[in-house]
């Protein structure tokens, strides 16, 4: 990949990152619920999922996941249940996690965020699209097709964890204003009603050629 291809990768990549979507709303959920560095291992299981469906689409999986009708229906209702479920779960929580301080409210094991994280965008069929239209793009014939994909996947998962550590910091940077009761139930009713309504618009998206 020559600097040029690189670039306009990188201005892609940017782009996507900044696209607000289900990735940054579960950021700056759990970075105004638990602060940015409990927030870690969210952004971290974002990108194992953002790197699961790099390597499909690089690998050309995603392409035959967008030709069968079956197995696209198959991911888009897993992946807009769960993101129902995990907005459910949110809004049901109301106030009984109120924020008392910098690390106060209970954010759980590590791995249940991180599972969060990776599941929220490994099961997402608008990033599967968006890849196996993108990518092909920016591939360069008669060079290795790992070495083209390792270098997509750095500078993707480098300008996400970027973007999405901006997304916490920002909604973190109010947590002090969230400390009743009353503040945390509106809370987690915003971020849980915004995740249902992304998971709920998944139900829309189409296979590539096709029209909602």
């Amino acid at each position: 990949m020559d600097l040029q291809t690189w670039l306009a990768f990188f201005a892609a990549s940017c782009l996507i990152a900044v696209s607000p979507g289900s990735g940054a709303v579960l950021s700056m959920s759990h970075g105004l619920s638990y602060g940015v560095r409990k927030t870690g291992a969210t952004i971290a299981g974002l990108q194992l999922g953002l790197l699961l469906i790099l390597l499909i689409a690089g690998a050309g999986v995603g392409s035959l996941l967008l030709a069968s009708e079956v197995a696209f229906s198959v991911v888009k209702v897993l992946g807009a249940c769960y993101l129902i479920y995990v907005g459910w779960s949110q809004w049901r929580a109301g106030a009984t996690s109120p924020i008392q301080g910098d690390d106060a409210a209970p954010a759980g094991p590590w791995q249940k965020r991180f599972l969060t994280g990776f599941l929220t965008n490994a099961t997402n069929p608008k990033g599967i699209i968006f890849m196996v239209a993108v990518l092909p793009q920016f591939m360069t014939e008669g060079r290795p097709l790992w070495m083209q994909l390792v270098v997509m996947a750095a500078t993707t998962v480098a300008v996400d964890v970027t973007v999405m550590h901006g997304y916490a910091a920002g909604a973190s940077a109010l947590r002090r204003l969230m400390r009743s009761a009353s503040a945390v139930r509106t809370q987690n009713r915003v971020f849980g009603g915004l995740l249902m309504a992304v998971g709920a618009g998944l139900f829309f998206v189409k296979r590539g050629g096709q029209h909602a």
